[in-house]
């Protein structure tokens, strides 16, 4: 199968292509001018230079393929332009849908965010669930449009689509909102803990490569959910388990819930001034989503995708061995 990729160097991406290059697939990577494609030049895959805003590139990079996977999206909790989030996850997707109905590609596997749900009424909830009525950040929000998007032309326009919905995604090499939490947990720069009894679902990185794999190779699944990850712990357990898998004490001082959204609306406002992100990654957006959490049922994907769950204790300390190993090279 002939295969092109966007957001092929992000986390979830570097993983998925890892998995991908293993197979007899073969695989077409969509980079910008600016990517780090150092790792992937190591792998037998084609580069394609072009940007989800750029029509022609993406119509050039799926010519003879088969199949699209599209894990390009900004996924942040604050940014200096708030209109990014809408180019990349709102354009960026119509512009890869669109470009896959006029390639004739025969199945896209659309990698979204289990954020899109907002705050359904089950407990947990699963793809049958109905979504609520807020998305509690510019990222969720922007994802939901172009979510709409995608399902829109899958109705009207027979757009071969599957989607993935990853709970939050963590494992070694995560740069973003997830592991730089535990990076600052187990560095000690955080002065306290919040939102200690709010749930969240958790999943390996390599769980959620797997599923997408699976579920492009899956025959007769055009149409389908999959919501990915299954393990719910309150913000008191991971924490415990960060503290316990890295040996480092947890900080003794508890957040009550307004302190937290106080603090972060001021450094959000700062932030927006300075143009440089929130201290502590207290940006509004992302302590609205701690605050909200997600409990979620993925256990479609274990019976139809053939997942079997990476216990989160084992994909923390492989998260954890990266921060030191990590730290120990910078400090060299």
């Amino acid at each position: 199968m002939k295969i092109f990729i966007t957001g092929g160097t992000g986390f979830i991406g570097s993983h998925t292509i890892e998995l991908l290059s293993k197979t007899n697939h073969q695989l077409k990577i969509l980079v910008r001018k600016t990517s780090d494609t150092t790792s992937l030049k190591k792998l037998n895959v084609n580069l394609i230079e072009g940007d989800l805003l750029d029509r022609q590139s993406l119509v050039k990079g799926m010519k003879d393929c088969d199949s699209v996977i599209d894990l390009a999206g900004l996924y942040s909790f604050w940014e200096k332009e708030k209109s990014i989030y809408s180019k990349i996850n709102i354009e960026g997707t119509r512009n890869i849908m669109e470009c896959a109905l006029e390639s004739g590609i025969k199945k896209v596997v659309h990698v979204s965010t289990v954020g899109v749900f907002g705050k359904p009424k089950d407990f947990p909830f699963n793809e049958q669930s109905n979504f609520g009525l807020v998305r509690y950040s510019e990222y969720f929000r922007t994802k939901y449009e172009g979510d709409q998007i995608a399902w829109n032309l899958y109705r009207n326009k027979g757009l071969p689509l599957v989607v993935i919905y990853p709970v939050c995604v963590i494992g070694a090499g995560d740069t973003k909102a997830s592991g730089e939490y535990i990076k600052n947990l187990v560095n000690r720069k955080l002065p306290g803990t919040v939102f200690r009894k709010r749930t969240f679902t958790f999943v390996s990185v390599k769980d959620v490569a797997r599923a997408i794999v699976n579920a492009l190779e899956k025959e007769n699944n055009i149409g389908e959910k999959y919501l990915i990850g299954n393990y719910r712990y309150t913000w008191k357990e991971i924490n415990s388990l960060i503290s316990e898998v890295s040996g480092v004490h947890l900080p003794k001082i508890e957040f009550p819930e307004y302190m937290t959204m106080m603090i972060a609306y001021l450094l959000t406002s700062l932030a927006n001034i300075i143009k440089k992100p929130p201290l502590w990654g207290m940006a509004v957006d992302q302590m609205k989503v701690m605050k909200i959490g997600f409990s979620v049922d993925g256990s479609k994907a274990e019976r139809e995708l053939g997942i079997n769950y990476t216990p989160i204790p084992d994909t923390l300390k492989e998260a954890i061995d990266f921060i030191k190993d990590d730290s120990t090279m910078r400090n060299i």
